[in-house]
């Protein structure tokens, strides 16, 4: 697995409304998935969690992450981000919720009831398949 920065045709990838799958850790050390929204920023990943979600618990006690981004348009393409949670904050104002949901689907998030959870990945590893290989699988 090669280390950051990204080529640039992978940060390309990253910056587009792609479907996202994000991997998190259970207190017994189980791996758990689940499909996320995510932003892809000078070199970070934001994502942005219900407070009621288990996957903020399992962030909260455990910060590793992974996070899989699959091309929209060709599945078989993608590029696997390893990192940690570096910054967790409350989104107060769900500006943070907003921009998401204006990147994927063009308005402001309509749940205006719950408390959301921003967290920024700081990504350590990354790996790419497809027209994204990456042929450095080392370490």
């Amino acid at each position: 697995m090669s280390k950051p920065p990204l080529p640039p045709e992978a940060q390309e990838l990253l910056r587009k409304a792609n479907p996202c799958v994000m991997a998190t850790l259970r207190s017994d050390g189980t791996p758990v998935s689940t499909p996320t929204w995510y932003l892809w920023e000078d070199g970070r990943v934001l994502i942005n969690l219900d407070e009621g979600r288990v996957r903020l618990r399992h962030l909260q006690r455990d910060p590793r992450v992974t996070l899989t981004v699959l091309d929209a348009d060709n599945w078989y393409t993608h590029v696997t981000l390893i990192g940690r949670v570096a910054d967790m904050h409350d989104d107060e104002d769900l500006s943070d919720i907003d921009r998401l949901s204006r990147h994927y689907g063009g308005d402001a998030y309509p749940n205006r009831e719950r408390r959301r959870v921003s967290a920024w990945v700081e990504v350590e590893r990354w790996h790419g398949w497809g027209a994204m290989k990456d042929s450095d699988q080392t370490g």
